[in-house]
């Protein structure tokens, strides 16, 4: 945050610093590498940041009907999530395996993912150049971090997936997703197209060029329509306006991912030296955007991620980061009581979803994406990540809200009235980092049903206009067509009797992809319906 010493990072704050700064450059800047510790810091933090925006990028249609890339990584890579997956479902996950190196860096080095890999955190301590903490509202809650990760954990070992609404990975990439890529889209293709309509033809002549950078590098495919979208965005800007709070407050006292990897950081031999603050000097305590002093002067490694801060701020130029033997002699900043309150809430939280009276009505037509598993293990598998939703061809996966309950909410269902499954698209069972989507070859694909389309009699054009229409037979995609005709006789308002093809559906070749309710033509609601596997109508004019 503004320092212009040689050593600043992505997080250092205040004039106070920067005389520290100075003070340690003329005392140790001959000593080796330390001052540029911080250097090699904000470095790993930008390739980490950009290795993480490329995924997000190429996470898209390109054309291709595989994705090459693993551009599930950073879900991989989740302790948090390879935790409460594999709680939840009872099963080890293959693909998570990666997890288990952030906690092998972990063990050894410390919090070295929060300060140096997170993308999140990378995004916090670049908005801290612009966002500064007000510093009579600066609280330390430490402990809730703790509290939200038993929350998760305990909820998980009773088969209720809650880690997409505190996960820092699922939380930034749900939000790019919903919010951020759709808006991007929006102002740049809004941009250039002012240009072309208004500007002389010589001028946006000159754009096509710059448009075509944008598209090939910056914009997804095409432009995006997400459910959420305002609700998504605001949760982004609520962590980053934290910051007015303190520096680092979602890392701090909100994360529980970084609740994890501290406890984990606990035996890790690799800590700041000295373990304990200088009598005689505040610094350490007031300018660790982490606040990892406790009131004893220790410092807390659990709490320590790594910024490489005191190394600039420190007037004596006496800290330094290396390996030690000593003890820790602090313990996490929480309480039994409050261990013991967040397990209970753990334990109710699953009771409160089952006894919701939503979990009782009955199945409203949730059409899940394909490979979608039994819906008790897709919803503790799911970790509402939205990276199938994101690499949805059509825009047809959709999050839900609390249409049915908290315990659903963010997974994903078709919308068939907004988009369509790609008859031989399986992009978003490539991309599922926990098996919630199950990855299906375009042959399984092909009979992976998702649900059942029906006809209603009231609004369907033959049946009740006694007009021909044929548009849902003519796009249905499945071989020798789900759709069929019923060639009838009937009474058009002029008396004449006219031969007819009325639409019915073959429920033993459909396999719900929804592209006969999206094509149509009825105005409003659709004349033919797509309905869950679990969800067949009982009304009699349906047919």
């Amino acid at each position: 945050m503004g320092s212009s010493s040689p050593g600043a990072g992505l997080s250092q704050d205040g004039d106070s610093e920067k005389t520290g700064a100075s003070l340690f450059r003329r005392k140790i800047g001959s000593q080796g590498i330390k001052p540029h510790l911080k250097q090699v810091r904000t470095g790993v933090q930008l390739i980490c940041l950009g290795l993480f925006l490329w995924l997000f990028r190429i996470t898209d249609y390109t054309g291709s009907d595989t994705i090459p890339w693993a551009v599930n990584i950073w879900f991989r890579l989740d302790p948090l999530v390879a935790a409460t997956v594999t709680l939840a479902t009872r099963t080890i996950i293959s693909l998570l395996w990666p997890s288990l190196v952030v906690i092998g860096l972990t063990l050894v080095l410390g919090r070295v993912f929060c300060g140096w890999v997170c993308p999140l955190g990378t995004l916090i301590d670049l908005s801290g150049r612009f966002v500064k903490p007000v510093k009579n509202i600066r609280v330390q809650l430490r402990y809730i971090k703790y509290v939200i990760l038993i929350v998760l954990l305990v909820s998980a070992v009773f088969t209720v997936q809650l880690v997409g609404f505190f996960d820092p990975i699922s939380l930034l990439v749900r939000g790019m997703t919903f919010s951020i890529d759709p808006l991007l889209h929006f102002l740049v293709t809004g941009g250039f197209d002012w240009v072309y309509l208004n500007m002389p033809a010589a001028v946006s002549s000159l754009t096509e060029p710059v448009y075509d950078v944008f598209r090939s590098v910056l914009l997804p495919y095409k432009q995006g329509f997400f459910f959420l979208s305002v609700f998504s965005f605001f949760l982004l800007v609520i962590i980053f306006a934290l910051e007015l709070a303190g520096r680092r407050f979602w890392c701090t006292n909100l994360c529980p991912l970084g609740g994890m990897l501290a406890l984990v950081s606990k035996i890790s031999p690799f800590r700041r030296l000295p373990v304990r603050a200088c009598k005689d000097c505040e610094m350490c305590r007031t300018h660790c955007p982490m606040d990892a002093v406790n009131d004893n002067r220790h410092i807390m490694t659990e709490e320590c991620n790594l910024c490489m801060d005191c190394l600039a701020f420190c007037p004596r130029g006496i800290t330094t980061f290396g390996f030690t033997g000593s003890k820790q002699r602090t313990v996490p900043d929480i309480g039994r009581r409050q261990v013991l309150a967040a397990a209970l809430l753990g334990v109710s939280l699953p009771v409160l979803t089952r006894t919701d009276a939503l979990s009782k009505m009955p199945d409203h037509g949730l059409i899940r994406p394909p490979g979608a598993l039994e819906e008790t293990d897709f919803l503790a598998a799911c970790v509402r990540c939205g990276e199938c939703m994101k690499v949805c061809i059509n825009n047809a996966l959709q999050p839900l809200f609390l249409e049915r309950g908290l315990a659903p909410m963010f997974t994903p269902v078709l919308v068939p009235r907004l988009g369509y499954c790609e008859f031989n698209c399986t992009l978003c069972t490539q991309v599922c980092p926990t098996r919630a989507l199950a990855p299906l070859d375009p042959a399984q694909k092909h009979s992976f049903v998702l649900g059942t389309a029906y006809f209603d009699k009231n609004r369907c054009i033959p049946f009740a206009d006694k007009k021909s229409c044929i548009v849902c037979e003519e796009h249905c995609p499945v071989h020798d067509k789900a759709i069929k005709f019923d060639i009838m006789p009937v009474q058009d308002d002029q008396d004449r009797v006219m031969e007819l093809k009325q639409p019915y559906v073959r429920e033993d070749l459909c396999i719900g992809c929804g592209i006969c309710e999206h094509v149509c033509p009825v105005i409003g609601e659709a004349a033919v319906k797509v309905v869950g596997k679990s969800s067949i109508p009982a009304a009699l004019d349906w047919y």
